[in-house]
């Protein structure tokens, strides 16, 4: 997998667009994201465990931020351990329909090997996805938020390949107490009422442009929303398409699942989207 390089000026830049051409057989296709999987987290596995194993959908795309926190692909390796029994899952789902990953500001180490051991694709941010619906733009979602300046200067420097190899190195051990300190901070800043940026307008529409989409999905700001554009979803209209984080044991009970036909898309429940 590769990462789209950060220009100096992202918001007028041209981005580098992968493309992905889906099947001529796919009629209806699922779009998950921020499911921010972990072991202290057991109703939204269960429930994500449910829905990969029986969703009616032809594909699924999970846009990042599966996990909580990915600490390198060799905690696969682990007797046990929570990231080998989620490979399994996904492994067996993925003998069903394709599934394809782009990984998130979580998850952004999980590498080859676990896209091996998970039977998944991998996507680069961005990917154009083309099929028999509209083009569709797909992304995590996070560098599109340029609002949060400390963010951006943090994705920079860890998307490099040295300061990744540099951390692969330390001891898993080391790794696991490092994603657990990230948690705590990043929850301590919920706590506090810290609001998530939003997709930069500007370079929202740049990216569109560039890859030729009038779709956008994303994730990661954990704001479903559908943002019209100009036009309708049924026409030749612009659309950003936010998808929803999951957490089945909060009072709101997230959790969604974005159906995509050619004839438009509907919000689902992971119940609704393993009826029809």
């Amino acid at each position: 997998m590769t990462e789209s390089i950060v220009h100096s000026d992202p918001r007028t830049t041209a981005p580098q667009v992968a493309q992905l051409q889906g099947a001529p057989g796919w009629l209806a296709i699922d779009f998950i994201s921020d499911l921010h999987l972990q072991p202290t987290e057991p109703q939204t596995v269960q429930a994500w465990r449910d829905y990969l194993m029986h969703s009616q959908a032809d594909a699924i795309f999970i846009l990042g931020d599966l996990f909580e926190v990915w600490v390198g692909d060799d905690a696969l390796d682990e007797p046990g351990s929570f990231e080998a029994e989620c490979a399994a899952v996904l492994h067996e789902a993925a003998q069903k329909r394709p599934l394809f990953f782009m990984v998130g500001n979580r998850d952004f180490l999980a590498g080859d090997e676990f896209l091996r051991r998970s039977g998944m694709t991998g996507l680069c941010d961005p990917t154009v996805l083309l099929w028999a619906g509209p083009n569709i733009l797909l992304s995590h979602g996070d560098a599109l938020c340029l609002d949060d300046v400390e963010y951006q200067q943090f994705r920079s420097l860890s998307r490099s390949a040295i300061w990744q190899q540099q951390l692969l190195t330390q001891p898993l051990a080391v790794r696991r107490a490092i994603g657990k300190s990230a948690r705590s901070e990043s929850e301590q800043r919920k706590q506090g009422g810290a609001p998530y940026a939003d997709a930069d307008a500007q370079m929202t529409a740049n990216w569109m442009h560039t890859a030729h989409a009038p779709w956008l999905i994303h994730g990661h700001t954990h704001q479903p929303a559908d943002h019209a554009l100009g036009g309708d979803p049924l026409g030749d209209g612009q659309w950003r398409i936010v998808l929803s984080d999951w957490h089945i044991a909060a009072d709101t009970h997230r959790a969604e699942v974005l159906r995509v036909t050619p004839e438009g898309w509907q919000r689902m429940t992971p119940e609704q989207a393993c009826a029809v």
